[in-house]
């Protein structure tokens, strides 16, 4: 099965990347792990290793749509483009929600991607 969409809801806690087609999905949940050290108090590099966590479980998707909290995809958006620009470039969005449902961010990604495609007419077909 090739799932070319995915849609990732993204806080500082936690991350879910829903990959899907038009009758499947894959959940993918990842969980910050946090290690206090005297070095590294300020949770910056926690952060960030959670971010690039978020980032890794993104790999092989062609198109993801990132959504969350106002705070949390700013930070997150921020950590893509400095430390990983090619997670950037597969990234055609950013979305304001509030507390969605798995079945609320699939229908978001569908409903956005469905119309990506139709405006750029890449919708993406098996070949064959």
């Amino acid at each position: 099965m090739t799932l070319y969409h995915a849609v990732a809801f993204v806080d500082h806690q936690s991350a879910e990347v829903l990959q899907f087609d038009s009758t499947s999905v894959l959940d993918r949940k990842i969980h910050e792990h946090r290690h206090f050290t005297r070095q590294h108090a300020s949770g910056v590099r926690d952060e960030h290793e959670f971010f690039g966590s978020v980032c890794d479980a993104m790999e092989g998707i062609a198109e993801v749509l990132v959504a969350g909290r106002h705070t949390g995809i700013a930070d997150f958006r921020h950590y893509v483009d400095k430390h990983r620009p090619l997670t950037a470039a597969r990234i055609v969005g950013y979305e304001v929600v509030d507390h969605p449902t798995e079945n609320q961010l699939v229908a978001l990604g569908r409903k956005h991607f469905a119309k990506v495609d139709r405006m750029t007419d890449t919708a993406h077909r098996p070949a064959g």
